[in-house]
This record gives structure tokens, sequence and C-alpha cells, in this order.
């Protein structure tokens, strides 16, 4: 019934049989992405210079990174791109879900945010991610820099939240903090040795992502929020204010 559909190894070439099996090689601008990848997760983005990076890659051009990407910035988003696909996929599906119902708890809010990342814990490219991105986030000016996450689900999630916590906390800007703590925490967790389950530090994290959105505002901290918001409003009065020769020295 299966003649000429299987073959023994002595019936055809062994050698192309092997061949055909071995992975071929990446392309260059893969080779690049790959050692950017590891490298920039396990020494930091400008931790690793170009001539580093072409030679992880084995590429014999020193200007390889310049060939396939132009720059560093370039290079550092084809790395994490098609990761901020995955991520992102996963957050809106999280927030279309929340969307429909008619309330939702902050814990839910919180898995929104937490749990679409989490799930790049499972792989070492997912884990390459999770420490670049928390080098990142770390530093505004790094975003600024680089610019290269796709915020748009990150930015729903900051709207919906926005909608759902308490109105004291806003100007506090918690929901940032939120993204830092979880971001940063992710970071950690990634560059650990120790692999294991992470359910339970998953679960942890969203607690704690839980409780900074819904945590009360003190008496004083709204006392130190008034006086800041009075002192904003005060200022342009004092800009405008002639200046003496002891506040023009």
């Amino acid at each position: 019934m299966f003649a000429g559909a299987l073959e023994s190894p002595e019936a055809g070439d062994v050698s192309s049989n092997k061949s055909s099996r071995i992975s071929p090689e990446p392309s260059g601008r893969e080779a690049l992405i790959q050692a950017a990848r590891s490298l920039f997760a396990e020494r930091g983005i400008e931790g690793v210079s170009i001539r580093e990076l072409g030679r992880a890659a084995k590429q014999r051009n020193n200007n390889a990174v310049q060939y396939h990407f132009g720059d560093r910035e370039s290079l550092l988003f084809a790395v994490i791109a098609p990761q901020n696909e995955r991520v992102g996929a996963r957050r809106a599906a999280l927030l279309d879900a929340l969307e429909i119902e008619p309330e939702f708890s902050i814990r839910a809010l919180a898995g929104a945010l937490v749990r679409p990342s989490a799930a790049m814990l499972e792989d070492s490219t997912g884990r390459d991610y999770l420490r670049i991105g928390a080098e990142l986030i770390a530093e505004p000016a790094n975003i600024r820099r680089w610019g290269p996450f796709d915020h748009t689900e990150l930015n729903r999630w900051n709207r919906v939240a926005k909608q759902h916590m308490a109105e004291s906390t806003l100007p506090l800007h918690r929901r940032f903090s939120a993204m830092n703590l979880c971001f940063s925490e992710l970071g950690r967790r990634a560059a650990a040795r120790r692999r294991g389950d992470h359910r339970l530090f998953v679960s942890d994290l969203v607690d704690l992502v839980t409780g900074l959105l819904s945590a009360e505002v003190s008496d004083e901290t709204l006392r130190l929020l008034t006086e800041r918001e009075e002192a904003r409003r005060a200022a342009p009065k004092s800009r405008r204010a002639p200046l003496t020769p002891s506040a023009s020295s």
C-alpha cells in the first residue's frame, strides 16, 4: 500500500537526507537580530559595540549593522517589534473582553497589564525581550531616544485604567508607576537563572499592581498634592513679577 511512499536510507542518498534535516543558516539580517537580542538583554542596549554585534552574528563585514539596518536604533526596533506584536495582540484581547463587561475589578485591569507580557517568560526570546523592555522603561529618556515600542495597546490600557480609577489618584500618575513596576519586575524575573513555574510570581505581581492602582490617597498626600497645584497656579504670576537685583544676579 505504501510502496514508494517510504524508502529505507539505503535506497536513497543518505547525505542528502541528512542535509535536508539540518536547519539552514540564518540570513545576515536575522543573525544580527538574534545576536543583538541576546547581547542587548545580557549587557544592555549600549553595552555592546556595533563591531561586537557583527562578530557575534559571524558577519565578516564590520559594517554589517549599517548595511542591514542603518543604525543601532533600527536594529533595536527589529529586535523587539515582533515581540511587541505578540504582546499587543494578547493585551488587545484582554481589553476587548473587559470593555464588554458592565463592571470589572481593578485586579482584572491589572491582569490586562501584567499577563500579556508575563507570557513572554516561557521562552528565551521572550525573556530577552522583557530584559530589554525593563531597561527601556526604567528611564523615560530611553523611550524618547529609542522610541521603538508600539504603544497602541499600552495607551489603550492607560485610557481604560484612567476611566476606572479613583479620581483622587489620577494626578499622581499611578498608572505609569504600575507600568514601571510591572516591566521592571518582569525584567528581573527574566534575568533570573532559576526556571520554573511562573504562576505564583505572575499572580503576586498582579496583586502588587492592583494594590498600587487601588490604594487610597492619604491625608498627607492629598495635602501635598493640593499645595503643589496651588503653587503651579501661582507660578505664572511670579514669573511675570519684575526681577529684583538679587533675583537677577
